[in-house]
């Protein structure tokens, strides 16, 4: 399978735009294969303000918009979306705090412009499980390192199978344990990558962690990660190109889980890249642009987020 994390930009809703070979406002990558991903389409549009009219919208297999206004508080557990929904956020403060999202044998969901913080363990901020064609875009995701790190859970986390995934312009912070590609090291024969133009900043660690499938990396901008950052195992591969990594520990791994990356033209500030085992992917099965990656930091800090699109 083609595990894909997608940081893509189309089109644009802000006011400075910096001149740029990706647009801000649109979807690229592993997401637009498979059939595509449309999310609620032109369905039917709702506005949600509390947790239970959220539950209750984004239940059921038929096209839907849901669009949150204001911040929900969740009660920790999972909020469970079904197939052929896209979520919103109204303006740059909509989303929800305490609980979290769940795609679980689900299809064509989309996830946009969300304030996403502070879910207790074991739920994810979003979890994508057995689902295919997501698209996670310009979201902000936001925990603390104050926790113990098993305090919360992932920040997104996709397992048992998840595929054709794009995650595109959004901000990954204060969390010890951001991404987890691959639920355990039992799930080989399930799970698979990819991820462009996303900001970590002060994260401990999993941006990802990969197992056993095929992750793209491009276009990203990590700032201060304190333990580890593209952690490719259990036989993953990995293609780990034009990003920035700043006071980065442990940048790119391979030689402690055996998995394999092929590294070109990164660029690494007070960041040291130890041995890496080169893989056999090279070349992704879609068409993509690139940024320079000296231009990554001022892009994607002016461009990456919650709040940058209007909904």
């Amino acid at each position: 399978m083609l595990f894909k994390l997608a940081s893509v930009f189309i089109g644009l809703a802000s006011a400075n735009v910096l001149p740029r070979a990706v647009p801000v406002d649109g979807i690229v990558g592993y997401a637009t294969l498979n059939g595509g991903t449309t999310g609620g389409g032109t369905g039917p549009t709702v506005t949600v303000t509390s947790l239970a009219a959220l539950r209750s919208a984004v239940t059921g297999a038929t096209p839907k918009i849901v669009k949150i206004s204001g911040i929900i508080t969740g009660d920790g557990d999972t909020v469970d979306v079904g197939n052929h929904t896209t979520v919103l956020g109204i303006g740059s403060n909509s989303g929800m705090t305490g609980g979290g999202f769940r795609v679980k044998k689900g299809t064509n969901v989309i996830f946009r412009n969300l304030q996403l913080s502070k879910s207790p363990a074991p739920t994810d901020l979003i979890e994508l499980q057995t689902s295919t064609n997501i698209w996670v875009d310009h979201n902000t995701f936001t925990s603390d390192l104050t926790h113990d790190k098993d305090f919360y859970d992932g920040q997104l986390d996709m397992n048992h199978g998840t595929d054709f995934v794009t995650v595109s312009w959004n901000i990954f912070q204060q969390h010890f344990k951001c991404s987890l590609v691959g639920g355990s090291d039992n799930t080989g024969d399930e799970d698979s990558g990819h991820l462009r133009h996303n900001h970590f900043l002060d994260i401990n660690s999993r941006t990802p962690s990969l197992r056993f499938g095929t992750g793209h990396i491009f276009n990203n901008y990590f700032d201060t990660l304190l333990d580890s950052g593209v952690d490719s195992r259990d036989g993953a591969q990995t293609l780990v190109e034009l990003n920035v990594f700043l006071n980065a520990v442990d940048p790119i791994q391979t030689t402690l889980n055996g998995g394999f990356s092929n590294q070109r033209n990164n660029i690494f500030t007070n960041s040291t890249l130890g041995a890496v085992d080169a893989g056999t992917f090279t070349t992704p099965p879609y068409t993509y642009t690139t940024d320079a990656a000296a231009s990554i930091p001022t892009i994607v800090t002016a461009s990456a987020g919650a709040g940058i699109l209007s909904f």
